[in-house]
């Protein structure tokens, strides 16, 4: 059996490594829980889309006479498949549909029914198997997004002053803020959505604590003494923990309504902190109070005196004034009675309508305040305020630490299926709005769902999400790393998120609790950094959002080996003593060191193995993908690894890709991982294979072929020179030959950036390093010419060019290759459709696509006339519209494509009438054999057997329990798509291969019906195009670039240089058995980077290369000097690559030993094709008439004013002069020296300068009038 796997000699000494998660499940796995459409509908879990729906229903009209509420929601298979959607430029879409149920509860309305209906609700993008949308023939991404976490931060601040302030500030899943804060005063303050502020105390009496002595009371901080003559005497000397009130009642009559209102009304007698004396006691005692509230004598009052100095400073006394002041602070009015002062505080933080801190926010609620409120309560509670209030007060008096806001327990991860919820969420809200008013309409008629529901709200919503969300992003997709990058990337950018310029420093740095979550290396260059991250290689998202990384439980001192790896959050890490992967330890997990260096939340100590709690699983669990890729990594600056792993996703894809000799052993990971290459399903055989399909045939088993529809037999289509978001294109070949035998995941085909099933970004280079005549200075890179003759560094490139057909107000657009006024030289290439030929070459400026279009008719001449009704010419009617190529294209037409809709004539329609009755009859014919079939192998099935009783989805029974099975019976069903799973037979065997059966006959089923509907679909509107387009025609162009002096290279540790110059084989440098290296790098650019790794692979690689050996050497846990050291002996190649080097030109040895191996090298994607540009003439600029700038706009390149002093300071008046006019924005005197330059005459002189006038014109509109005199 032959597997075509590269097998690798690991340095790694950790064992027990596990395996690594999916890769792209932090987007497939979140997707597949938002759809839920695996699961049956009485079984799906409360979250999702589901979820989505369960809030937004039943809803009611504002009589509640009708009810719509929710049953179900399923989707129909996508119309087109995802390269049909890329090439058309369409979305990749499903419908999406709702069972909904409308009843009446009214008794007047009896003779209205209750109707169960499948709404329409949309078509909504849906993910394709690699984790990405098609949205208008785009590949997109959705990138997750890292926020804060709902629940309740504590935080400081410093008042300029230098007084410290503490708040807390409670954030919600939706709802109002509210936030608690202390001032200078020593006086605390509740901010609600941060607007006026107002005392606590004021809040408390609102949430029902409504006197004195009631909030004294939670906080244990007064005593009540009842008022008696002789009693209170012996308290004099005390002061008062609350106001003496008297309270009494006054009525009136209300002159509106002439009702008698009664009003309460305070009269302060004694205030707080009074001390009681002689007076104040005959004062108590003719008030006619019950009873008085005073401090108590204890230690407990220092702690508490901000809740004494907020109810000084507290305006109110009841509950009623607090309602009302609160009402008077957020609304800035008076309320208009009691009962809507009273709803304001109750909606804003009490009601689950309008407020929710969702499932994490009730769990960061209560794991912080230590409360153990129900998990469903997700409403604030008295209690929560309460507690918040008493933990700030134990922050001010020293007794609790502040959040820091930059833990991963305080982030949280919103995953593509979150973003998406919310998003459904908005639409549906929408919805439910405009249903409310058709319901409130339609009271007397009979009504539908369907006439209730605009499908056009939710699509709106969701495709805007798609197009224009700062999240969604244009899919990177230069190769397969770029790809598996982005989608596995973090950002805190994005809405409800972070924005560059309010992004402090502590926000972007590394914090200990990034340990195996968040990558410290891989982060972008620039103004992002630190914002936007990848994941860990072994990262997970938990349900709740948080990041988990796993590792190894050890006990007493024994770490075991044989459990699966337990994953921890941030906050379950907290306290825990961790050890590092690659300790000593024996064969059953005891850790034999007496000592080992530890983790300890931000803490490294050493200590015995008796108080580790866990292990890390693998010395790579620290980095992400792109930064595990990087062989050596340990000895390497951290600022030139992030610019290594970042230089890796921008690799282009080569004609014939190479996997490296040093590796770190993920690459076949990354490779199988991206979904790129067609991997065996199975055991089987190799039928046949050509450059475009591979087909399988699989082994089988009697059971499996008999609950199969399909053949044994599977083809797969290879892709080729398929054009890529960036250009780039995916080309894959077979690597099986016919009759081999593959085994399950065994990789089949090869191509875009992968070998042999392993990710190969570049090409193995024999390198010396050392200078070369000077042409390496800087960074720059001197090569081979033989790199080049060999296509070593070719890349295939793939660009579309398209033009659409419009319909005009003056006639349709018409392509055609009879072009006026156009040479048949220019048109020989083009097809009737006036498409260019496939194979034809490209220059700039040849037409790509011959298109012409109405001109608007000028009234022409008596004699005009005349002429044409002689010569019949109707030439000048339409004008040439085609598309060429621009200045820089040269390359070979590889495909084209025209996309059509139909166009109806009388004859068509007819046509298409008999062409829909053919295929209906034919698709008939499918379903019947189809059906034939299913009976046939469920009646081989269950022959002879009992019924047990099987229902359908109505819950009816179709084949009656106790009867024996026939094949007329069977025949007699006639749905079996609608059959619930249920038991068929007593024993379970056979049951699970019927359901198993009648599952596969749903597939197929569903399969033939979507293709019936695309067949119709063809015939009667042709291809969908988005509106306004009759056709479509696309070009596909692919150029072949080999490698060119301005290209910029990279190895995998950050030293990126430019070709400088491409040197004769015979003139490079060569070693003594007469090899000339490849490349020659600078020497100079290795110590002060400080990427020691490149030399290490170097050396290692020449050993490599010399051996036929590929090596993973992974990160943290590579091969060791000694290591290197022997492969080098073994490989006889001199030690750390120290050799001698001849000179290519006079053969004469240099004086010094250089550093000579094999290095990894990657091509690009800035290459100087993209970037070289030249103009003589071009296009200007409508006010300023001068040059526009760029390549895209065909622009010149600004003089600007440094330039102009250059030129100042060294007189070129007339040089200058020329610049600044006729090469510029003197419109008459270019014209005029173009003139002169083609008839070969004298410059003339240069006139006034557009912008001079753009000047006069300005000052006139300041009202100067400003004229030039001649």
């Amino acid at each position: 059996m032959i597997t075509n796997q590269t097998e690798r000699l690991n340095f790694a000494s950790t064992k027990n490594i596990p395996d690594y998660p999916d890769f792209l499940d932090v987007q497939v796995k979140s997707f597949k829980d938002f759809f839920q459409l695996e699961t049956k509908s009485d079984e799906r879990g409360n979250e999702g889309l589901y979820n989505t729906f369960m809030e937004n229903f039943p809803i009611t009209d504002t009589r509640n006479n009708f009810v719509l509420e929710f049953l179900d929601y399923f989707v129909d298979p996508p119309r087109y498949t995802i390269q049909e959607c890329i090439e058309r430029g369409l979305t990749y879409s499903v419908p999406l549909k709702a069972r909904l149920k409308l009843y009446c509860t009214d008794p007047e309305h009896e003779d209205f029914e209750t109707i169960v209906q499948d709404v329409y609700l949309g078509t909504i993008p849906y993910m394709t198997p690699s984790g990405t949308f098609v949205i208008n023939g785009a590949e997109r991404v959705v990138v997750s997004q890292l926020h804060r976490s709902p629940g309740v931060f504590f935080g400081q601040s410093f008042h300029a002053n230098g007084t410290k302030l503490y708040s807390a500030r409670v954030i919600p899943f939706k709802g109002s803020w509210i936030e608690f804060s202390t001032d200078i005063n020593s006086v605390m303050y509740a901010y609600i959505d941060r607007k006026k502020k107002l005392p606590v105390t004021t809040l408390f009496r609102a949430i029902g604590f409504e006197r004195d002595k009631d909030i004294l009371e939670i906080f244990d901080l007064a005593e009540e003494i009842k008022v008696s003559k002789t009693g209170i005497k012996k308290y004099i000397g005390r002061r008062l923990a609350a106001r003496v009130l008297n309270t009494w009642h006054e009525d009136f009559v209300d002159e509106d309504t002439g009702e008698v209102v009664s009003i309460e009304r305070n009269e302060i007698i004694l205030d707080r902190d009074t001390i009681i004396d002689k007076d104040n006691v005959e004062e108590i005692i003719d008030s006619n109070v019950k009873s008085i509230l005073l401090h108590k004598e204890d230690n407990n009052q220092a702690d508490y005196a901000i809740i004494h100095n907020t109810l000084q400073k507290d305006p109110t006394n009841s509950e009623k004034e607090a309602v009302e002041h609160i009402y008077r602070q957020l609304r800035n009015a008076e309320p208009p009675d009691e009962e809507t002062a009273r709803g304001i505080i109750d909606k804003l933080f009490f009601s689950d309508q309008r407020y929710n801190l969702g499932e994490v926010g009730r769990y960061r609620m209560n794991k912080k305040l230590d409360l153990d409120i129900p998990m469903d309560k997700q409403v604030l509670t008295k209690e929560d305020i309460i507690t918040i209030v008493k933990y700030l007060i134990e922050l001010i008096n020293s007794k609790a630490e502040i959040d820091d806001i930059d833990h991963l327990s305080n982030r949280r991860v919103r995953t593509v299926g979150e973003q998406l919820s919310q998003q459904f969420g908005v639409g549906l809200a929408r919805m439910a709005r405009t249903i409310r008013e058709r319901m409130n309409v339609r009271d007397n008629e009979v009504f539908t769902p369907i006439d209730l529901i605009n499908a056009k709200t939710l699509s709106s919503v969701i495709n805007s999400f798609f197009g224009t969300n700062q999240l969604s992003q244009f899919m990177d997709q230069t190769n397969p790393l770029a790809e598996i990058t982005h989608k596995r990337r973090l950002s805190a950018l994005g809405p409800g998120g972070l924005s560059r310029e309010r992004a402090g420093f502590e926000v972007r740095d590394v914090h200990y609790t990034h340990y195996g979550r968040l990558c410290p290396i891989e982060t972008p260059e620039g103004p992002n950094i630190g914002l936007i991250s990848s994941l860990g290689v072994y990262a997970k998202v938990n349900g709740m959002g948080f990041i988990e990384t796993p590792y190894r439980k050890v006990t007493n001192g024994v770490v075991d080996l044989e459990s699966t790896p337990v994953y921890l959050s941030a906050e379950e890490e907290e306290g825990k003593m961790i050890a590092q992967a690659n300790i000593e330890m024996d064969a059953t997990g005891k850790i034999t060191a007496s000592n080992v260096i530890a983790r300890e939340e931000g803490d490294f100590p050493v200590v015995e193995p008796s108080v580790v709690h866990y292990t890390d699983v693998a010395p790579n669990q620290i980095a992400s993908i792109s930064a595990s890729l990087i062989p050596f990594l340990e000895h390497d600056d951290a600022n030139r690894a992030l610019m290594g792993s970042n230089m890796m996703r921008q690799a282009v894809p080569l004609i014939r890709p190479e996997a490296p000799i040093v590796g770190t052993g993920l690459e076949r990971q990354v490779a199988s991982d991206s979904r790129v290459l067609i991997n065996a399903e199975g055991h089987g055989t190799v039928e046949y294979v050509d450059a475009n399909i591979i087909t399988i045939k699989y082994d089988r088993t009697e059971d499996e072929r008999m609950v199969s529809f399909d053949a044994d037999e599977k083809t797969y289509n290879l892709i080729k020179f398929r054009k890529t978001n960036q250009g780039t294109s995916i080309n894959l070949k077979p690597i099986v030959r016919k009759g081999d035998r593959v085994i399950p995941g065994q990789v089949l085909s090869e191509g875009y950036a992968t070998q042999n099933g392993e990710l190969a970004l570049g090409r193995n280079l024999k390198v010396a390093f050392m200078p070369w005549k000077g042409y390496n200075f800087e960074d720059a890179i001197v090569i081979s010419e033989k790199v080049v003759r060999d296509d070593i560094f070719t890349s295939i490139h793939v660009d579309d060019y398209s033009l659409e057909v419009r319909d005009t107000k003056l006639g349709n657009e018409e392509l055609t290759n009879d072009i006026p006024n156009v040479s048949e030289e220019a048109t020989k290439d083009l097809d009737e459709n006036g498409m260019i030929r496939i194979g034809a070459e490209v220059k700039p400026g040849d037409i790509l696509i011959g298109k012409i279009t109405p001109k608007g008719e000028s009234d022409p001449t008596p004699e005009e006339k005349l002429l044409r009704a002689i010569f019949g010419d109707k030439a000048g009617d339409v004008k040439d519209a085609s598309l060429k190529a621009s200045p820089s294209l040269h390359g070979v037409v590889l495909d084209k494509k025209l996309f059509a809709r139909a166009v109806k004539d009388k004859r068509k329609r007819t046509q298409d009438k008999d062409a829909l009755g053919a295929l209906e009859m034919e698709f008939e014919t499918k379903f019947v054999e189809l059906k034939d079939r299913l009976v046939e192998k469920l009646f081989l099935i269950v022959n002879g057997k009992t019924s047990q009783g099987v229902m359908n989805d109505l819950g009816e029974e179709v084949l009656p329990k106790g009867k024996k099975y026939t094949q007329k019976m069977l025949y007699a069903v006639e749905d079996f798509a609608h059959l619930s799973k249920g038991q068929w037979v007593a024993d379970d065997a056979t049951n699970k291969m019927v359901n198993d059966l009648i599952h596969n006959y749903k597939i197929k089923l569903n399969d033939l019906q979507g293709a019936l509907r695309r067949e119709k679909f063809t015939i009667t509107v042709g291809d969908e195009l988005p509106s306004g387009i009759l056709k479509l025609a696309k070009i596909y162009i692919a150029k072949k670039r080999k490698l060119k002096v301005g290209d910029k290279m990279a190895g995998r540790h950050g030293n990126k240089g430019i070709v400088a110059r491409i040197v004769r084989h015979e003139d490079m440098p060569f070693l003594e058995d007469g090899t000339p290296v490849d490349i020659v790098l600078n020497p100079l650019g290795v110590p002060s980077r400080m990427n020691i790794g490149q030399i290490y692979e170097t050396v290692l690689g020449w050993a490599g290369m010399n051996l036929g050996r590929k090596f993973a050497t992974p990160i943290f846990d590579g091969a060791s000097l000694d290591e290197i050291n022997a492969l080098t002996d073994e490989a006889n190649v001199p030690r750390f690559g120290h050799t001698y080097l001849y000179d290519g030109g006079t053969g004469e040895r240099f004086a010094q030993k250089a550093t000579v191996g094999v290095i990894y090298m990657l091509k690009l994607g800035h290459m100087v094709d993209d970037k070289m540009h030249a103009r003589s003439i071009g296009p200007y600029s409508l006010i300023t008439q001068q040059p526009l700038g760029g390549k895209a706009q065909f622009g010149g390149q600004r003089f600007g004013e440094m330039e102009v002093w250059a030129l100042e300071a060294y007189g070129a008046s007339s040089t200058l002069r020329e610049i600044l006019t006729v090469k510029s924005d003197d419109v008459i005197g270019r014209a005029k020296t173009y003139e002169a330059i083609v008839k070969g005459e004298t410059m003339p002189e240069p006139g006034l300068p557009e912008s001079f006038n753009v000047l006069m014109h300005e000052l006139k509109g300041l009202g100067l009038d400003l004229r030039l005199e001649e």
